[in-house]
């Protein structure tokens, strides 16, 4: 019969799929890395070659390629939907292709923020689709675990490239030479997307009359015994907030930190190391957490994360015993505790939602979790505009640890389980006589 090789087509797991799962780590590191261009040297561009003044103006950046980003999550998840995550992948790609030679040439500020819109067009289709393809490869009991490796890779490709590019703009000047690295990424990520990757909305088509025509309703009854549907829904204002109030920090601290310790006299060099450590550390501990969410289950990383993050803000704002070494205990402990938090709302998102339609909820979750980035750009100027820098730094830590508890109170605290079996869709189990007709 002609079954077998289309059974083993769909089997589904990292180990199963790993060629196009590894392949997918490797582009989402280009993706990362693009964002990774802006992290230290774009707000000493803006004050040191354009000398522009006014913090608003400076963060201005950050809100065009935060507004456009959350957009485009949501425009991407249902294109994808409806068409290929292929398409909407490549697509990403081309629209990104001319942001390192605006950043590289970019004769005025104009350019600059162009470059950021289409920067922020280009991530919300990309970094959306390596999250959806992974999804479609996995279950739910290794949905964690695929969004740690997923995270890990962008983030840890953005931390390379920040302490890269501060570290050849302490050599060579803020432009153009940092952002020669951005062509790279960009060709190598259009290539790949192009000739190598597989689409893998057939594991979607493939799964979901298997899984819905046997069980029915498997967004709420059948992922986890008290998941009804105003359960889904508190669910996801838990995580959609937490995700907000994460990229809130994030874009305040992308905005200011790299002005303060400038303030307080430290080297470009020396901010490229700083603005690099968070990144990494965000990286690299996704690999453990991303792994301890399929187990623990998400909501105690989420509420963790998000305090031990509110605590590292703190201790930056505070600058004892020195700006440089309170700045890199600070990142440290603000990149674990987003690495607590980032992977397991990832997952929780798609647990809640329908096979059919993962890519339009994980759009909508990284929507309003990347509007975080322009409220935190519009925040950070106000507020450093009235009050000082470092008081946008202590207001993002409060912020934080709200969000921390309201997720707590807002999530379920049970283990999301998946009726599929990882490893094969056929083992879907039968419901007994009696739920059929439900």
């Amino acid at each position: 019969m002609s079954r077998s090789p289309i059974h083993r087509e769909r089997r589904l797991g990292i180990r199963e799929n790993w060629p196009q799962f590894s392949l997918l780590v490797l582009i989402n590191a280009c993706v990362g890395g693009m964002v990774g261009l802006e992290r230290t040297v774009v707000p000493l561009v803006a004050t040191q070659e354009f000398h522009l003044t006014s913090d608003t103006l400076i963060f201005s950046f950050i809100l065009a390629f935060g507004l456009v980003k959350a957009l485009s999550n949501v425009a991407s998840g249902v294109l994808a939907d409806r068409f290929t995550r292929k398409a909407m992948l490549v697509s990403g790609w081309l629209i990104g292709l001319p942001v390192p030679f605006m950043l590289a040439w970019g004769p005025s500020w104009t350019w600059i923020l162009v470059a950021n819109v289409l920067l922020g067009a280009s991530q919300g289709f990309t970094w959306s689709m390596t999250v959806a393809m992974k999804n479609d490869l996995v279950g739910t009991r290794q949905r964690g675990l695929a969004m740690g490796l997923n995270e890990f890779a962008g983030y840890g490709g953005l931390g390379i490239t920040a302490l890269l590019t501060g570290f050849i703009a302490a050599r060579t000047g803020l432009r153009p030479e940092p952002f020669y690295i951005g062509i790279v990424y960009a060709v190598l990520g259009l290539g790949l997307s192009i000739v190598a990757v597989r689409d893998t909305t057939g594991f979607l088509r493939h799964a979901t009359p298997a899984t819905e025509s046997r069980m029915p309703d498997t967004t709420t009854r059948h992922l986890a015994p008290q998941l009804d549907p105003q359960s889904t829904k508190r669910t996801m204002f838990g995580v959609c907030q937490a995700g907000l109030v994460n990229n809130l920090n994030d874009g305040i601290s992308w905005g200011v930190l790299p002005l303060l310790f400038a303030a307080h006299g430290l080297a470009v060099n020396d901010i490229g190391i700083i603005k690099a450590i968070y990144p990494l550390t965000w990286s690299l501990g996704q690999l453990g957490t991303g792994a301890f969410a399929d187990r623990a289950g998400r909501r105690p990383l989420i509420m963790w994360g998000m305090i031990v993050q509110a605590l590292a803000l703190g201790m930056i704002g505070f600058g004892a015993p020195s700006p440089y070494a309170s700045g890199v205990a600070g990142a440290l402990l603000l990149g674990l505790g987003t690495a607590m938090v980032y992977p397991a709302l990832l997952a929780t998102a798609a647990d809640i939602s329908p096979a059919a339609k993962r890519a339009t909820t994980l759009g909508w979750y990284r929507f309003w979790r990347d509007l975080g980035y322009p409220s935190g750009a519009l925040l950070a100027g106000v507020v450093s505009a009235a009050f000082g820098l470092v008081w946008a730094i202590y207001l993002a830590g409060f912020l934080t640890f709200v969000s921390g508890v309201v997720a707590a109170v807002s999530m379920r605290a049970t283990r999301f389980a998946e009726v599929t079996d990882d490893r094969h869709l056929r083992h879907v189990p039968r419901p007994a006589r009696q739920d059929s007709g439900i």
